[in-house]
């Protein structure tokens, strides 16, 4: 078995506001940011994208337009990296991502795989946004994992918690996917925290020979997740979708500061870096 770390740098998020945070938001911003963590070891990019148009680049879109133009940038700039592209929206009609996954055909795509109560609330009991369901039902999982079987994309299972981690195998089971690749989102306040004996305990519950990975939401008390990880032999991610923060506290702007230390911590590991060459072999891309 290839026990090389899989390195994922998520270079930007959904919402992040451009004008308070350093997060890259135009085809050569993220080509270039990718490229930092290409050059750090980041065999794979989760990629948003966001409007162009001037001052509204902490929205999302889903132009295949602007998705082609980001995604051949990064292409071009970082020679035989694999794309993850994000697919989620809010409500049930999933066109638009269909869309931009027809268009770009990503090696990997994110599935969202089950529902969640999307909260949080601040230090006064206030919600800090009007609670939102995350709706993510069979039907609308289904219509997802049918088109990236057409686009021969690799669906990566996002699960926020227990519950829709063993649902996973049911979908298996039911014959809506094969050989499930998870992602533990681990950080989200009405999700699964950051907790590494949680970490331990979502081992029993995945399949067995599945690859998988942690989404590690927050400040340096993500560190000890990653590690854990590493130790684990997942794949491991991080980027400024995820923490802008580094292990000493300090806050970085920097996707390829934050993968340097996620590949410290899998040579902490005794693991080596796997390229993206590597990655897709172990993938089977």
């Amino acid at each position: 078995m290839n026990n090389k770390a899989i390195l994922t740098c998520a270079v930007t998020g959904v919402l992040t506001d451009p004008k308070r945070f350093a997060v890259p938001v135009t085809p050569e911003q993220m080509a270039n940011s990718t490229r930092e963590a290409y050059d750090a070891g980041a065999a794979i990019v989760h990629v948003h994208f966001r409007k162009q148009e001037a001052n509204m680049g902490r929205f999302p879109t889903w132009d295949p337009d602007i998705a082609e133009r980001i995604i051949n940038a990064i292409r071009e700039k970082c020679p035989g990296i694999i794309v993850n592209m994000s697919t989620g929206v809010m409500g049930p009609n999933v066109d638009e991502p269909v869309a931009c996954l027809k268009r770009v055909r990503p090696e990997i795509a994110a599935c969202n795989a089950g529902t969640l109560n999307y909260l949080k609330t601040r230090s006064s009991g206030a919600w800090a946004w009007p609670p939102m369901v995350f709706q993510n039902d069979v039907k609308k999982i289904n219509k997802m994992l049918v088109v990236m079987k057409e686009t021969n994309t690799l669906p990566e299972m996002e699960c926020f918690d227990i519950g829709i981690v063993r649902s996973v195998a049911m979908y298996e089971h039911n014959g809506m996917c094969a050989d499930p690749h998870y992602n533990f989102v681990m950080g989200v306040a009405s999700g699964m925290p950051v907790d590494v004996d949680l970490l331990n305990l979502l081992m029993k519950y995945k399949k067995e020979t599945a690859h998988w990975q942690v989404t590690a939401i927050g400040r340096q008390e993500i560190c000890p997740l990653h590690q854990r990880v590493a130790e684990l032999g997942g794949m491991l991610r991080t980027g400024l979708e995820d923490t802008f923060y580094l292990p000493d506290g300090s806050r970085t702007e920097s996707n390829g500061v934050l993968i340097e230390n996620l590949a410290q911590c899998a040579r902490n590991a005794g693991r080596e870096i796997a390229s993206p060459q590597e990655a897709r072999e172990i993938l089977g891309l």
